[in-house]
């Protein structure tokens, strides 16, 4: 099967060709090492120099990239049909955004070859919707693709009864790095680190922004600091500021780490918390941040929204409600006291793939091509 990936170069914070990260690069490999034929073509937003085409040789996949602005945009149907040649696709899938959805809709339907769109979170809750119309075309082109996949089970039901389709959708969730995150030494950890070995040190690892409600975490810290000196809190990502100045002596921000200081980080913890908003965001996000935290087997806490109240239905201990910084602080404080780790099995990125794949040969044209 010939599989065209259509998306945008930058998201989550990373370059899909820098740094073969999360979503848009684990699956496509994937479906690679499942033996289909893969390209992916993506629209750089920023203004971006150096080559516009390579290959992935470790997923044996290859790329295209070109900027959006000056003409990226206008020429982008002529770009596609320039990139497929000679290398025609059995399917389309497309991720990322509303306008990535709506372009690949627009030339794959022309050139009658299945889309299946790609929702990893929920596209309304992005800047983009805010483009008049934007919003009225994703939707028109989530009612004519062939399938959509969605990152959840809560965003596949908003999806059916918000936008009206009758298109099939498959929920492929996203996974993990089996070979970064599982069980690991606390103690060395927290040497590599720098950190207290004596120490009780909660904390997180990821976007530290106020749609993710962070400002819940620094709080109750500070309500259990007042009467625990030896709590500390440690995080790392990228901030918004959202939390205030917090000058505690015990608060220590790691800064930006690369994917593979991550697991480091959540080895050192004595608990792990995942902060989220309810929102148009919240509701509907894939809880990799938990899965990650619970490959390595250590005690969590997290906001009770959408997949992550489903997952840890079992383990209310490990939940609290969003917004509410007593009841985090209570959750964290008795996960402290008797540490709980939820019996639940992380995925991994192959078989994510494995169940893309299975969309995606439902849809694709038949042209004698395995």
């Amino acid at each position: 099967m010939r599989v065209l990936v259509i998306c945008k170069r930058q998201y989550t914070g990373k370059d899909l060709v820098n740094d073969r990260f999360g979503r848009l690069y684990q699956l496509p490999a994937g479906l690679s090492k499942l033996g289909d034929e893969v390209r992916i073509c993506t629209l750089s937003y920023r203004r971006r120099t150096g080559a516009d085409a390579g290959r992935f040789d470790d997923a044996g996949m290859e790329w295209r990239s070109r900027n959006a602005i000056p003409v990226g945009l206008i020429r982008h149907d002529a770009w596609l049909d320039a990139m497929t040649s000679d290398w025609t696709p059995d399917v389309v899938w497309a991720s990322s955004d509303m306008l990535q959805a709506v372009l690949a809709m627009r030339w794959s339907k022309r050139r009658g070859i299945p889309c299946v769109i790609d929702l990893y979170d929920n596209y309304e809750s992005f800047g983009l919707s805010r483009t008049p119309g934007l919003t009225t075309a994703f939707r028109s082109a989530c009612r004519q693709a062939a399938a959509l996949t969605t990152v959840s089970d809560t965003l596949s039901d908003y999806v059916r009864t918000r936008y009206h389709t009758t298109r099939p959708i498959d929920v492929v969730i996203n996974g993990i790095r089996k070979d970064l995150f599982h069980e690991r030494d606390k103690t060395h950890a927290r040497a590599s680190l720098g950190l207290p070995q004596d120490a009780r040190i909660i904390g997180t690892a990821g976007a530290l922004t106020a749609d993710r409600g962070i400002s819940d975490l620094f709080d109750a810290f500070e309500r259990l600091a007042q009467d625990d000196a030896g709590l500390w809190l440690v995080h790392a990502g990228p901030t918004d500021g959202s939390f205030g100045r917090r000058r505690h002596p015990r608060i220590v921000d790691l800064g930006m780490l690369p994917q593979q200081g991550v697991p480091e980080l959540l080895a050192a913890l004595d608990v792990g918390v995942v902060c989220n908003r309810d929102s148009a965001f919240g509701r509907y996000c894939f809880p990799l941040k938990l899965h990650e935290m619970l490959a390595m087997r250590i005690p969590v806490v997290a906001a009770a929204l959408g997949d992550v109240e489903a997952l840890l239905a079992s383990s209310p201990q490990s939940l609290y409600a969003p917004g509410d910084v007593q009841m985090l602080a209570e959750r964290i404080s008795a996960q402290l006291s008797i540490p709980s780790i939820p019996d639940v099995a992380s995925p991994e990125w192959q078989d994510c793939a494995a169940m893309l794949r299975l969309t995606l040969d439902r849809h694709a044209r038949r042209t004698g091509r395995s």
